[in-house]
Order: structure tokens, then sequence, then C-alpha cells
């Protein structure tokens, strides 16, 4: 046996390094993306991410305590990349309509197909439970306003109208979750909804103006 085999045979393991509470949290949250991205959403329970990332469960619950509150930790991962994906956009944009509507519905529906097929199962779970709802709909609340604040420049005298901009949402929902099921392309998305939100801001802007006119 050679001087160096027998080094290795002395050699003892090197103990895994402790993980800090960042470090921990972080790792679950990506072990969940994937559990849902190659099982689904209801595989997705404290347990399994438990015995998917290697450790005990009372380390799971004691980052995020139930099914919801990691559920809500998802949800919020993905709301943040959204909106730092879109503000950079927005901020690079060309000062126009188009330029801002263009912005909105690529940054919206990019932003759902990087996650893949976990979005749509994240959005589904959020809309069955009161709790995640609301934490769902406060974030839509922000989006929406942010939309309102980007959009409102080009809309005439008169605000956009809340019931646009709500439906804007709806749309850009549906058809990014008609992207990722293949049923459209991303193009094909993106197209629609920037189509839909110009359509928004024009009807503001012909209702603005036949108001002032007296019609």
């Amino acid at each position: 046996m050679s001087s160096t085999e027998t080094k290795k045979q002395a050699s003892p393991a090197q103990p895994r390094r402790r993980l800090s509470r960042e470090e921990r949290h972080r790792q679950l949250l990506d072990v969940a993306w994937r559990v849902i991205r190659e099982d689904g959403t209801e595989a997705l329970t404290l347990g399994h991410l438990a015995e998917q990332a290697g450790i005990t469960k009372p380390v799971v619950y004691d980052h995020f305590t139930t099914r919801p509150g990691l559920l809500a930790a998802l949800y919020q991962e993905f709301d943040a990349r959204q909106t730092m994906l879109m503000d950079a956009a927005l901020q690079a944009s060309e000062p126009s309509l188009k330029g801002r509507a263009l912005v909105i519905a690529s940054s919206y529906i990019e932003c759902v197909l990087l996650q893949g097929r976990e979005i749509p199962g994240i959005i589904a779970a959020l809309a069955g439970s009161p709790e995640l709802a609301r934490i769902k709909r406060a974030y839509e609340a922000v989006f929406i306003e942010k939309c309102r604040v980007a959009l409102t420049p080009f809309s005439g005298a008169a605000p956009l109208p809340p019931a646009g901009l709500w439906a804007m949402l709806g749309a850009a929902e549906a058809l990014s979750h008609a992207a990722t099921t293949g049923d459209i392309t991303a193009a094909q998305a993106q197209d629609e909804l920037f189509e839909t939100i110009v359509a928004m801001v024009g009807r503001s802007t012909r209702d603005s103006t036949l108001h002032a006119i007296g019609v």
C-alpha cells in the first residue's frame, strides 16, 4: 500500500459544516421549489420537505410553522423577484404607453415562466386558504398600484378605472398560466397582455376626452 493511500485511510472524515439559519432557510426554499416542480404543489408538506432536505421535521417547523406559512414564503419570494424585474425594466423603458405596456406584459409573463409549473400551483393553493388569499390579495394590490402609477401619465385627465386594472391582472394570470401549460406560447401571452393593457388605457383616454367635451 502506498503512503498516499495510507494517508487517505488515516484521514478522518470531514464534519459537515453547520448551516446558518439564513443558509438553511435558503436551502429549504430551494428544495420546496424543486418538490413543486417535480411532484406538484400537493406533494409539498413540511414532513416531505424535511425528508427531501435531509433534516429533521422540527427544523422545518422552526422555519415555517405551517404549510400555509411555507406557501406564503414561496409566494413572497416570487413576488419579490417579479417586483425587482419589473422595477428595473420600468426604469429602463421608453416613457410611452407602448413602452410601459410592453415592460409590464413581458415582466409578468417572463417571471411566471421562470418558475415554470410551480407558480400556478402556489396561486391555486393561496386561493384555497383565507389566510393565504389575504396575502395574495395584498401583493396584487401592490402590483396594481405599480401599474397604475406607470400608466397614468398616458390615460388623459381621468384616472385609470380600478375595474380595468383588475381585469388586466386577471388577464395576466390567465395568459401566464396558459403559457406555462403550453396551451399558448410565451410570445402569444406577452402580445395579448400588451394589447389588453394598451386597450385599457386607450379606453380611459377616450372616456376622458368624451367627458371633457360633454358627450
